[in-house]
C-alpha cells in the first residue's frame, strides 16, 4: 500500500459517497487509474464495505450501553454458543471478544433506560453461559473515529 492508496482510503472514510471523478482529483490520478486502485483495495479486503453512519438519537435510540460479559468458562463450545445467541439480539450494535477480566464487550442501543431494562430482561439475562454482566451507560461520545489511513 503506497501513499496514494492511503489517501484514497482517507478520503473514502470521510465521504464514501464521493464520486470517483472527485476522488481521482483529490489524490492526483486519472479517474480510470483511481477506479482500478479502489477495485484492488476492495478485492484485497482492505475496503470491507461502504456504510451509512446513522444517528441513533434521531432514530429514537438515545441510550447507548456498554455491557461487559464474563462467561462461566472459555471453552470453544461455550464461546460458540454465546456468540451464536448474541446474533439474535437486535439491539446489539457490536460484540467484541476481549482479553482481560471480562470475556466480551457489547455496545447496545436502547430507546431509554427503561427500554434497556426490557432488553436486559428479555435478551441479555437469557444468554447462555453468562456468569456476570456489568452495564455502563454512555453519557456522551467524546471520540468515535476510524483508523486514519494516512498514518499507517
Amino acid at each position: 500500500m503506497d501513499k496514494i492508496d492511503k489517501m484514497i482510503l482517507s478520503h473514502l472514510q470521510e465521504n464514501a459517497r464521493m464520486s470517483n471523478i472527485d476522488l481521482a482529483a483529490e489524490v492526483g490520478l486519472s479517474p480510470s487509474a483511481c477506479l482500478r486502485r479502489v477495485a484492488l483495495l476492495e478485492k484485497a479486503g482492505t475496503i470491507e464495505g461502504y456504510h451509512a453512519s446513522l444517528s441513533l438519537d434521531k432514530l429514537g435510540h438515545s441510550v447507548v450501553v456498554l455491557v461487559h460479559i464474563t462467561l462461566h468458562g472459555q471453552s470453544a463450545e461455550m464461546m460458540a454458543e454465546f456468540e451464536a445467541a448474541i446474533q439474535d439480539v437486535p439491539q446489539v450494535l457490536a460484540c467484541f471478544l476481549v482479553a482481560g477480566e471480562n470475556d466480551y464487550l457489547l455496545r447496545i442501543a436502547a430507546q431509554s433506560v427503561g427500554d434497556f431494562g426490557r432488553i436486559h430482561t428479555e435478551y441479555l439475562s437469557s444468554l447462555p453461559h453468562v456468569l456476570r454482566m456489568e452495564s455502563n451507560f454512555v453519557m456522551r461520545t467524546v471520540l468515535n473515529r476510524g483508523l486514519n489511513a494516512e498514518d499507517i
